[in-house]
């Protein structure tokens, strides 16, 4: 996929012939190895874009429901919103505080600070299933670095590095990629001070470089069974310092929470 701007191209290239990923997998040694087997190949300055739910299955992040004890607070809104009281148990502990209960709904605070449904604990494309689900990451900032330092060990090469990960967005239909984690970018790019195109100063303008990366690749990622966890950008130059924290709006700036 080809992607054009008023500058360049940017190219964004899906890794192939990834394994599935167990426990305890050097996910950085699998990526090159693919990378090197089957491409395409990397190159200084490319950004790769991960798919949350391999790095959560590298950390082992599962949890198997028979051994979850629901609280009481947990079997209350389990019958609020019809979900299995071990499953509310789960997403209360991940999370800050309770958005939203309704039949078939929970959305809540996230303990990272993002608001999504059922603390983004995840269930599909996962070894039964029905008796355990998948976590994220404990901190997938420190993931993200972790990844790419190791990259930079095996190959030489100073990579960008984005988790990605599904998420519904308010008013809107349908989920979109978005930065979970990071390290080497710039996830928010500050406009405010320059100029448009008649000249006039941006005043409030900030663009979430961090999720746009995360959903365009999330295009040949796909939703379901593709099995494209992993997809390389080229010929963005946003390399810098920041971290996937500075797109989560502040609470005192918060007008809807």
């Amino acid at each position: 996929m080809i992607a054009h701007n008023n500058h360049h191209n940017i190219q964004f290239l899906a890794l192939g012939n990834i394994p599935l990923i167990m426990p305890g997998d050097d996910l950085a040694s699998i990526l090159v190895t693919a990378m090197q087997d089957h491409g395409p190949a990397w190159q200084d300055k490319d950004i790769l874009v991960v798919a949350q739910k391999i790095v959560s299955k590298a950390e082992g992040r599962y949890v198997k429901l028979d051994r979850v004890q629901p609280s009481a607070e947990a079997l209350r809104l389990a019958q609020v919103c019809l979900k299995d009281p071990r499953l509310v148990e789960l997403i209360l502990r991940e999370s800050l505080y309770v958005v939203r209960a309704v039949p078939h709904v929970l959305i809540v605070r996230h303990r990272l600070g993002h608001v999504s449904a059922n603390a983004a604990i995840d269930h599909s494309n996962i070894d039964d299933g029905h008796q355990q689900v998948l976590l994220l990451p404990e901190d997938p900032d420190a993931s993200a670095h972790a990844l790419r330092e190791s990259i930079k060990q095996q190959t030489g090469l100073t990579l960008g590095v984005v988790i990605n990960d599904s998420f519904g967005r308010p008013w809107r239909m349908g989920t979109c990629g978005v930065c979970i984690g990071s390290s080497g970018i710039v996830t928010l790019k500050d406009y405010r001070g320059a100029q448009d195109l008649s000249g006039q100063p941006l005043e409030v303008t900030e663009v979430a470089w961090g999720d746009e990366l995360a959903a365009a690749a999330s295009l040949l990622m796909g939703a379901a069974n593709e099995g494209r966890p992993a997809v390389i950008v080229r010929g963005l130059s946003i390399t810098g310092s920041g971290d996937s924290s500075d797109l989560i709006r502040p609470l005192d700036k918060d007008l809807f929470l």
